[in-house]
């Protein structure tokens, strides 16, 4: 494992966390953007966790089949899927024009999702691993 791409992964998911606070918190609130950014927050945290397993990640955005890979490690992973399967349609067709019409529920029902997944035991331990290992 290389625990610098490991933690740039993990880097990169939590500057997408940190705009998803950001835009939820602005006066005008763009419910696709910020939807979109807690996919590819999703993402990035299971993508650092293949990595730490020295698996390549697939070029997908796809969080169900990424979540089933690091199922293979753990099947514990297994306990966010559901939030995999919210969270994966708004990784790609939700940033072009389409009929999917988010409303604020959604946008809390996709950061609580997020927010499950990057404090799922077996992310925030590997987290805390590769942010203190020197």
């Amino acid at each position: 494992m290389n625990i610098h791409d490991v933690r740039e992964w993990f880097r990169m998911a939590d500057n997408d966390y940190d705009t998803v606070i950001l835009l939820n918190e602005a006066i005008r609130r763009h419910y696709e953007i910020i939807c979109y950014h807690c996919a590819q927050a999703a993402e990035k945290y299971l993508k650092g966790f293949l990595i730490h397993h020295n698996v390549i990640p697939r070029k997908t955005h796809d969080l169900v089949i990424l979540n089933d890979c690091c199922s293979e490690f753990d099947n514990d992973f297994q306990n966010i899927q559901s939030e995999c399967d919210f969270l994966v349609k708004f990784a790609t067709d939700i940033r072009y024009p389409s009929d999917i019409e988010l409303t604020e529920i959604h946008v809390n029902i996709a950061i609580k999702a997020t927010e499950k997944i990057r404090n799922f035991k077996p992310i925030s331990d590997l987290r805390l691993l590769v942010a203190t290992d020197c």
